[in-house]
């Protein structure tokens, strides 16, 4: 069994309302736009990452994350990356990738908008977390945590916080 922390979209905050909710994970998913390095090493020293670089992204983070990630785990083939769409408007470059790689999960980000979905078209499950950090027009920050067992995504759970609270803080 593997449980799963998913984020995008940081922009530079790895807050505590995020890591409280990621404590029990065993691993973070970032679908991109770390922000800047240390925000992504910030979370690597966190808990074990696998991420996708972002448009927003420096060649510095680019050097770390690829702009694709093809994985399986606990049998489940997972392809991750930066934009991607939904489905019915996957982005071009997506729809090639998921011809190609044909995953049983899609993970992206970009729009900064929470959507999990089930493709029944390419038999795959969409998964986009929104926004964990401040930038952009969402106002409410988001993340997902999930178990991935045998094959299965089980107790899905989204985590909220509002975006005002972690700009007081800023």
């Amino acid at each position: 069994m593997a449980y799963i922390g998913l984020i995008s979209d940081t922009h530079c905050l790895f807050d505590e309302p995020v890591k409280e909710f990621l404590q029990p994970v065993d691993q973070i998913w970032h679908a991109g736009d770390f922000g800047n390095v240390q925000t992504m090493d910030s979370i690597a020293a966190f808990k074990p990452l696998l991420g996708v670089y972002g448009n927003c992204d420096d060649q510095t983070i680019r050097r770390c994350q690829p702009y694709t990630r093809s994985f399986t785990i606990e049998g489940m083939k997972v392809l991750m990356m930066h934009i991607g769409g939904y489905p019915y408007r996957y982005d071009y470059k997506a729809l090639q990738l998921i011809y190609a790689h044909r995953p049983d999960i899609f993970v992206c980000g970009h729009s900064h908008i929470l959507r999990v979905m089930n493709d029944k078209k390419f038999n795959m499950l969409v998964m986009n977390p929104g926004a964990a950090g401040i930038q952009g027009f969402h106002t409410v920050r988001t993340a997902l945590r999930f178990k991935i067992e045998k094959g299965k995504v089980t107790d899905l759970e989204v985590g909220e916080w509002p975006r005002s609270a972690a700009q007081a803080v800023q």
